[in-house]
């Protein structure tokens, strides 16, 4: 059976007068997996979330939410969605509990406390607190209860980890991980790298309004792009090594220690070795961050050569 689609995004724009947000993006996100936005800020991300359900209107293009359209029936969309906004704003004069009870009144009083206070106990949430004397991280855990207390079929989080310390976080990332066995759609945003490749399946990286890679989250990982660090027995001249095709020095310790950058095949650098003295190889992919980086890095330099 063909998977379904959870989310359908077709040549999406958004234009702020001449500023173009979004720059036509094209995006399918499968139900039932965990799919991360990655970008940094000012990239896009926040204004595809708001997009899909309609807090804002695009300029151009198609968007289909659980196979309905935000724009024509955005309350539709809204009833079976869990949002976490970027920037959460919550009455100071309620309690935790008192904001959870108004979000569970616009939903018809059907949420099940008892899964509620579970969320709150495991996020150390205080409920009976005001919302007054919470931090931003306290804020950010009532902004995760309200959006996975329904169990939504969709879960569109923008930043879930923003201002939690480091447990709390890798426990929001378990909830998420227990949403999506529950048979939830988890569509997330985020500039932490290693929180994407931690749970997401597939990616997609936003770059000034564009999508400009979507891919397995495994598959851009172990690329053929490498990082290998050489320990030689004694100091050598590296100079015929950095003429490898595909090789590049990236760090230099007195001729007896060499940290290689190799794009492609690591049979050139292998053979060329067979003339040193080595006494230690190592090699490692990259991670999910030095890829990230790699994009805005070319970005940076087609920019210079325009």
């Amino acid at each position: 059976m063909e998977q379904q689609v959870a989310i359908h995004i077709q040549a999406l724009t958004k234009s702020y007068g001449r500023f173009q947000a979004l720059r036509g993006i094209n995006l399918d996100v499968r139900g039932g997996e965990i799919f991360g936005f990655l970008g940094p800020n000012g990239a896009g991300k926040t204004t595809t979330i708001r997009c899909l359900l309609d807090l804002i209107r695009p300029s151009g293009g198609v968007i289909e939410v659980l196979g309905i359209n935000p724009q024509a029936d955005p309350v539709a969309v809204r009833a079976r969605v869990g949002y976490l906004p970027g920037e959460l704003r919550l009455d100071d004069n309620l309690t935790a509990e008192g904001v959870v009870r108004y979000f569970d009144g616009l939903r018809s009083k059907t949420v099940d406390w008892k899964f509620v206070r579970s969320l709150a106990e495991r996020l150390d949430l205080d409920l009976k607190q005001p919302i007054r004397n919470f931090s931003k991280g306290n804020k950010q855990k009532v902004g995760v209860v309200q959006a996975l207390m329904h169990r939504p079929p969709l879960l569109l989080l923008d930043e879930p980890t923003s201002g939690l310390d480091p447990l709390v976080q890798h426990e929001v990332l378990r909830l998420i991980a227990e949403a999506r066995s529950a048979g939830a759609t988890v569509f997330f945003s985020s500039h932490v790298l290693s929180e994407v490749q931690a749970v997401a399946g597939r990616v997609a990286i936003i770059r000034r309004g564009e999508v400009i890679e979507v891919a397995e989250t495994a598959s851009l990982i172990n690329r053929a792009v490498r990082r290998a660090r050489i320990r030689f027995r004694d100091p050598v001249n590296s100079s015929v090594l950095v003429q490898t095709p595909g090789v590049k020095v990236l760090a230099e310790d007195g001729g007896t220690e060499l940290l290689l950058q190799v794009e492609g095949e690591m049979d050139g650098l292998i053979k060329a070795l067979a003339a040193y003295p080595v006494a230690d190889l190592e090699t490692q992919h990259p991670s999910l961050e030095e890829i990230f980086l790699a994009y805005y890095e070319r970005d940076r330099e087609e920019a210079h050569t325009v």
